[in-house]
């Protein structure tokens, strides 16, 4: 196998590279929107009002994008892979203008509902076209690349939404979004295929397993926003209660939102699920009180702290490009790599952060070293996590197993910031407040998220045993039947 077949010249030329950006630009389009929101929102509520649902705009927008996720695999077999990634563009197209047309707070929630809904089908149908239209030589430099976007959207969303915020025309970052999302409908169109080779696969849609897990994002996302610490637990405890049901439903379900063996830590599946999921919750619980941290302990502007912050998304995009081409027993070093250096990161940030007294730069530099490493070692493990979930998957199966990818971690990605904000705020974020407050809010949250790259530990350990490397080449083998 040459490295023309499988490195990035490969992907990167000819009909490869327009289905990359085609590909890579819809998670690019979802995630940069994420940010654009953030960024705005503020202003939002300064014209329009509704400072009473402000949190409600990121969990209606993940809720949904969990449906749209777990939905695409329905919609990939009724409209193939050209039908369904043109579908997904012009749902979230018409959520952006919905947006940037809110006369109210009721109407962009609406619109953020429609947004999320059409891009997470674009989540899901990137990961899931990989396999689709790139030979299998090529899955990890792709999920690699698609993977990157998040971090490539860190840096321009805050840019974005800043610029249209500083001048006082917010609709208009919403707007801007929306042509982008046509000429990505009008490039499937072109490139893509308009049938799936997995035809014969079932696409009956989960609708309980469904109803149990937006259940469980909603709970914990409302628990999260009250400083009351009976709510908060209330709110999390319910979660814990849906998750265990949606466990013991899907157990037993013949239509699965997740496939087989996901739920079940000793099979590759289940370890390897758990891990994406850990590693999530531990780059979500970093990254969302970040910037608020850079500000009010090191009096940074929000522009710089922004940036900072970033560089935790810098270091995720630089990992998944620099080591989606390992090999053999390369590919676990790059797995076991993942909770390694997100714990040395994490308790980094325990230490260092609660220290901060002003503008010194003697304590930001290796607290932006410590946001690196957390942010390489995800990206180094995260595009062979997922081409491993794709291998030991059923074969039957694999229309579910991409949309399960988006599902997870999205579900990782809402579960991770209502615990960060618990967290934080029973730390002392909103009582006592002020810099003291935020330095015990800071040490508490880094302190707890540590403990999630230690469980990691024992999963990766499962992970090298469920799926041991079976030759060196690019693509990925399983036992037979590990899954």
């Amino acid at each position: 196998m040459s490295q023309q077949e499988t490195g990035w010249g490969a992907l990167l030329s000819g009909t490869n590279a327009i289905r990359s950006l085609a590909l890579a630009g819809g998670v690019a389009l979802h995630a940069i929107n994420v940010y654009v929101a953030t960024t705005i929102l503020p202003s939002v509520v300064k014209d329009i009002g509704g400072i009473d649902y402000y949190a409600w705009n990121t969990t209606i927008f993940v809720a949904t994008s969990i449906l749209g996720s777990a939905l695409s695999a329905r919609l990939l077999g009724l409209a193939g892979p050209r039908g369904a990634y043109l579908v997904a563009a012009l749902i979230f197209a018409l959520g952006t203008l919905i947006c940037g047309f809110a006369p109210s707070m009721p109407a962009l929630l609406a619109g953020r509902a429609v947004q999320g809904f059409g891009g997470g089908f674009l989540f899901a149908l990137s990961y899931a076209m990989i396999r689709i239209v790139f030979p299998e030589t090529l899955w990890p430099r792709a999920m690699g690349l698609v993977s990157g976007m998040w971090g490539v959207a860190t840096l321009i969303g805050p840019a974005i939404g800043g610029i249209f915020a500083e001048y006082g025309v917010w609709r208009a970052a919403f707007w801007s979004l929306a042509p982008v999302a046509v000429l990505f409908a009008v490039m499937a169109v072109a490139i893509l295929p308009g049938r799936s080779p997995d035809r014969n696969e079932r696409t009956t849609v989960p609708v309980l397993q469904l109803v149990l897990l937006i259940g469980a994002v909603l709970a914990v996302s409302a628990g999260s926003v009250s400083p009351d610490p009976i709510h908060n637990l209330l709110g999390l405890g319910a979660a814990i209660v849906l998750v265990a049901l949606l466990i013991g439903v899907e157990s037993r379900a013949r239509n699965r939102l997740l496939p087989r063996g996901a739920f079940r830590p000793s099979t590759a599946l289940g370890a390897l699920f758990a891990t994406m999921a850990l590693l999530g919750v531990t780059v979500t619980g970093s990254e969302i009180f970040v910037p608020l941290f850079l500000q009010v302990l090191y009096q940074q502007t929000p522009l710089i702290a922004g940036y900072l912050a970033a560089v935790m998304s810098a270091g995720w995009t630089l990992g998944s490009i620099s080591s989606s081409g390992a090999q053999g027993k390369g590919i676990d070093r790059a797995i076991f790599a993942a909770p390694l250096l997100s714990f040395v990161g994490m308790a980094a940030l325990a230490v260092l952060f609660p220290l901060g007294s002003g503008q010194d730069w003697l304590l930001l530099a290796p607290i932006c070293v410590a946001f690196a490493a957390i942010g390489l070692g995800v990206g180094i493990a995260w595009p062979h996590i997922l081409t491993r979930i794709f291998k030991a998957a059923p074969a039957d199966e694999q229309d579910i197993t991409s949309a399960s990818i988006s599902t997870v971690t999205l579900f990782a990605t809402a579960f991770g910031a209502a615990l960060a904000g618990m967290v934080a705020n029973l730390g002392g974020l909103i009582d006592p407040g002020g810099v003291t407050g935020t330095a015990s809010a800071s040490r508490w949250l880094f302190g707890l998220f540590a403990l999630a790259p230690l469980v990691c530990f024992l999963t990766v350990r499962q992970v090298a045993r469920t799926c041991p490397v079976k030759n060196s080449g690019a693509a990925i083998a399983v036992e037979p039947g590990a899954a």
